[in-house]
């Protein structure tokens, strides 16, 4: 493992370079740094918006900057963005961060186009909710007021979340896809509880 700021130009050389002297080169890129600030997006800071975009939308520019060269010298590689499933259906209070996965997932497509014919798939593993650090640490005045637009737009169907484990399944299986094959869009959604089933008749509930 390695330290990796997206934010950082010089941080992004630094962990490729050490993944490379590891394991030689890159043939899978898989970029999912991030981090949420809740609130309406016409109430919230210009400096904390350009963060969220800077983090989500360009420091996933900056990887696959960096490690598509080889790529192409090779052609051969798999460029795998992960996204949310809020960049087809914002949620409200998100502040910039659907705006900021929506731009991710235009930039794939765009790749997808101008990649055809190079032996490199760029793909999207959106998610649903996850269960992550991100947003762990607002206040419950923001995440309160969240909570509740999501349910009046129904966001909130059940409690259930992802687990890292379910999404790096995904990808997995993005990447696993044999030659001339490209999964370009895979959703995952956490599968809901499984909900009490009605008494047949004659049996006692």
């Amino acid at each position: 493992a390695h330290r990796l700021d997206v934010l950082d130009g010089d941080s992004v050389d630094a962990f490729v370079a050490a993944a490379e002297a590891a394991h030689g080169p890159a043939e899978i890129l898989v970029s999912g740094a991030g981090d949420i600030e809740f609130g309406p997006v016409g109430e919230m800071d210009p400096a904390d918006f350009l963060k969220q975009v800077q983090v989500h939308l360009v420091g996933a520019h900056r990887m696959v900057h960096r490690v598509l060269p080889g790529m192409l010298e090779r052609q051969r590689g798999d460029l795998v963005l992960i996204s949310s499933d809020c960049a087809e259906q914002p949620r409200p209070q998100t502040g910039a961060y659907s705006a900021a996965k929506a731009g991710v997932e235009a930039m794939v497509r765009q790749m997808r186009m101008e990649l055809e014919g190079t032996g490199i798939r760029a793909s999207l593993v959106r998610p649903g909710p996850t269960q992550t650090g991100m947003g762990l640490t607002s206040p419950a005045e923001k995440v309160g007021p969240m909570l509740e637009a999501w349910q009046k737009w129904g966001f909130a169907r059940h409690p259930y979340f992802l687990r890292a484990s379910q999404l790096a399944a995904a990808v997995v299986a993005v990447v696993s896809a044999p030659r001339g094959a490209h999964l370009v869009l895979v959703e995952v959604q956490p599968e809901a509880p499984l909900e009490p089933r009605p008494a047949a008749a004659g049996e006692q509930s």
